[in-house]
């Protein structure tokens, strides 16, 4: 690990590329071995960015969310492999597994009814109506938004209470972690605002984005069927806070992320070695419907998908192929290596326009990996 050219590289960010406030947090073995934290919570420069700042994530929530819902089904003596309709007897996708859910072939990532990110059993019944985007068994896509509804209503059905209110008895107050899906009261006043990323004009002509403003595009509707949301100043009310939406609803600090990946990759001994396999086992790779490039999944993480020989194609989760985690849009990024022992988050609140992790933290992920 090369401690002096990660600190570089997150000193870069503030000094060329615009960052405002930023956390990293490194773990290696159960223990933290990098603390970088610098910046502002808004651009006021009112309060000054600390490690203990706390920051929306977005979809870095859903690896987060997943381990959850697999912790659940293990206690319930369920496996990935049994099918939500057990659960779930209206679910629209017949004969699907959890672990097809999770590994986003079920083609649900848009929804035809026009429904409310605030009202959840509209969604739910808007999935009960829904015809697949695509058939089961024809590849997958990334669900960016409709997969955390459906997990959190997954959840309900087994134990009674939201999937957030289960994340934080089951896994963050055990560990001790500062992340939340559903922030309470006593914390609002450490969160930092987000500012949006500038859209440069030859993204709009790259394939992700060129569907994403496609009207009637799957891509378009995969980010936009469900109303609300989308915006940066709707995540930077508290309202959005205390919801707890899975697949994007998260808060916390990087420390806490990064600790959480240093149980799920076994470095700090918590989960099942069953429940560990079947975070970091991937069962989907391919070309993305949604995303528009190469993706692999596991159960609920992502991780780099690689070549007919096995090699990476590309290295947002270090140099092991055992290596998973989850990204969020507008930049950060999380994730744990089995091999090395290390975990990594970075999470910052001016974000980039890529739903993929970019140059700010993927130059940082190198010099872990770099002596």
């Amino acid at each position: 690990m090369n401690l002096p050219e990660l600190e570089k590289a997150f000193e870069k960010n503030f000094a060329q590329r615009g960052e405002l406030g930023a956390s990293v947090s490194v773990w290696r073995h159960g223990e933290e071995v990098v603390s970088l934290a610098h910046g502002w919570c808004e651009r006021e420069r009112e309060r000054e960015w600390t490690a203990e700042t706390l920051v929306p994530f977005y979809s870095t929530t859903k690896g987060l969310a997943a381990a959850t819902l697999l912790m659940l089904l293990e206690e319930r003596g369920m496996t990935p492999d049994d099918e939500v309709g057990d659960v779930w007897p209206r679910f629209p996708v017949e004969g699907a597994t959890f672990a097809q859910l999770m590994s986003h072939r079920l083609g649900l990532a848009a929804l035809d009814e026009k429904v409310s990110v605030w009202d959840h059993d509209e969604v739910i019944g808007a999935v009960e109506r829904q015809s697949p985007n695509w058939p089961l068994g024809s590849g997958h896509g990334y669900h960016p938004r409709v997969l955390g509804f459906i997990q959190d209503e997954i959840v309900r059905r087994l134990a009674g209470k939201t999937l957030g209110a289960l994340w934080w008895e089951k896994i963050a107050e055990p560990l001790g972690l500062e992340v939340w899906m559903g922030l309470p009261e006593s914390e609002i006043h450490r969160v930092a605002s987000l500012y949006p990323g500038k859209q440069d004009k030859s993204d709009l002509e790259s394939g992700f984005y060129r569907d994403l403003h496609t009207p009637g595009s799957l891509v378009k509707r995969a980010f936009f069927s469900l109303r609300g949301m989308h915006s940066v100043r709707e995540m930077n009310d508290v309202r959005a806070w205390r919801a707890g939406f899975p697949a994007m609803g998260g808060i916390g600090t990087a420390k806490g992320v990064a600790k959480f990946y240093q149980a799920a990759c076994g470095a700090i001994p918590f989960f099942s070695p069953k429940l560990r396999e079947w975070m970091g086992t991937v069962r989907s790779s391919g070309e993305d419907k949604v995303l528009k490039t190469k993706t692999a999944f596991t159960c609920g993480f992502q991780c780099d998908p690689v070549d007919g020989f096995g090699r990476k194609d590309r290295h947002h989760y270090g140099l092991s192929r055992r290596a998973f985690g989850h990204p969020g849009a507008g930049g950060s990024h999380a994730f744990g290596d089995p091999e090395s022992g290390i975990s990594f988050t970075y999470v910052m609140n001016q974000m980039e326009l890529s739903p993929l992790p970019g140059e700010k933290c993927l130059d940082m992920v190198k010099a872990i990996y770099v002596m």
